[in-house]
């Protein structure tokens, strides 16, 4: 791997550290102040927000600039929604400037990929910055917890005693808010010395709303081809059923384990063990061109997600989460590489990472506001849990007969498409 690649690692790991701990500290923040638990539920779709409203706008931002750039600015924003969070603003709205941030970010990280990498290396690639990002995950979670916790959250609000109190530091969670900003300022200056890749720069048009029939464009462009709608409905699954287990996780370890948010944060560390694992296996075993062979693995991890509601206890638990986190893991990474591999071929890599944000996001964003309106109404964490492994068993399921149906319709279109893969993907683990 060339050298700027593992700075582009170090500064997702702190960036995407910071955002999971952030979580933890926001569901804190919403508990202390006793404000409706369905708003706890609502910090999920609330980060997704902006991911779906500005997917026109942000992919063809990354191209347009060098995206090192891009992810320096982006990490900035983040700090604003920190500190608009420690200076008394709504935990909700605060957490979506922090998703504006990441909305912006994510185009550009994973589109610097192809521009600095060969095709060949990835999905080697693909498995280290998945891994990494897990592990950040893992990280993440536990640090917020142990952030408003009674030791570190105390002995950071007696540090911060001199001078936290000017800046709105009174409690554990606003010492745990006001460390966040110094990790995202961390990822900031480490984003200072990404290298330029030497990718031609795509100019903005002057009014951005000219973008709109472009996105359109390209992403039925991208749901028409038969590869790329195949990898972008699983990825789309995917990450739509994981960005709201993140929480469900933590709701279904209060009730059944009685679990402070401290000790809840574990068991998302948990699964992300085993998805870190997966994809790390997967980075090294899979090719492109084999990349649909894991779909039964997505209903696999359904099944394991639906067998939760008959568990309480965590040393029968732990072994679940991380099978469930090791299947996600290895299903992902291939189907995420295929899809940047069809995305940059036709479209570009910010315009095609953009388009699988906005359908990534925006399934977290409908699983969540279905999540968020169902905990409204009464629906138990168990029922949420069962609910979500069904539907991941069930779309997988149908995305698996989508594929064979394309193998039996349009085996030429399909081979040639596999073809482009296979040349590209010289690279043998």
């Amino acid at each position: 791997m060339k050298a700027g690649f593992y700075t582009i690692m170090s500064a997702q790991f702190f960036s995407s550290l910071a955002d999971n701990a952030l979580f933890v500290v926001a569901v804190e923040l919403l508990r202390t102040q006793q404000l409706p638990v369905w708003q706890q539920a609502a910090l999920v779709p609330m980060f997704a927000l902006f991911y779906v409203v500005l997917a026109p706008f942000v992919g063809a931002f990354a191209d347009s600039r060098p995206k090192g750039q891009v992810m320096l600015v982006s990490n900035c924003i983040k700090v604003v929604g920190c500190l608009l969070m420690l200076l008394g603003s709504h935990p909700l709205l605060a957490y979506a400037v922090v998703g504006l941030g990441a909305a912006a970010y994510s185009p550009a990280k994973y589109g610097i990929l192809t521009e600095l990498l060969p095709p060949s290396q990835l999905v080697k690639a693909n498995g280290w910055i998945e891994g990494l990002t897990i592990a950040s995950i893992i990280l993440g979670v536990l640090l917020g917890g142990q952030l408003v916790g009674p030791v570190i959250g105390e002995a950071l609000l007696a540090l911060s005693a001199p001078w936290g109190a000017a800046l709105g530091v009174h409690t554990r969670v606003d010492a745990a808010i006001a460390s966040l900003v110094l990790v995202y300022a961390l990822a900031a200056w480490i984003n200072a010395y990404i290298p330029r890749t030497g990718a031609t720069p795509r100019p903005m048009p002057r009014n951005w709303l000219e973008l709109l029939p472009d996105f359109v464009q390209c992403n039925n462009r991208l749901w028409r081809d038969k590869l790329g709608q195949i990898s972008l409905a699983t990825t789309t699954l995917f990450w739509g059923v994981s960005g709201n287990l993140r929480y469900i996780v933590l709701a279904w370890a209060a009730v059944a384990l009685q679990y402070d948010t401290t000790q809840a944060s574990s068991l998302v560390g948990v699964v992300a063990i085993g998805t870190a694992a997966g994809a790390v296996v997967a980075s090294w075993h899979m090719r492109l061109d084999r990349a649909t062979r894991v779909m039964p693995m997505g209903m696999a991890m359904g099944l394991l997600v639906i067998l939760m509601v008959w568990i309480d206890n965590v040393w029968v638990a732990a072994p679940f989460l991380v099978a469930m986190g090791a299947l996600g893991g290895y299903l992902v990474v291939p189907m995420n590489a295929l899809l940047q591999h069809r995305g940059h071929n036709l479209m570009g890599a910010g315009r095609s990472i953009a388009v699988q944000n906005f359908n990534e996001q925006a399934c977290i964003l409908g699983l969540g506001f279905i999540y968020t309106a169902s905990t409204g109404v009464g629906l138990s964490a168990y029922g949420a849990i069962a609910g979500f492994g069904l539907l991941v068993a069930g779309l997988m399921w149908l995305i698996q007969g989508w594929h064979r149906r394309n193998q039996q319709r349009h085996p030429q279109e399909l081979e040639r498409l596999l073809e482009i893969a296979r040349r590209d993907d010289t690279h043998r683990p």
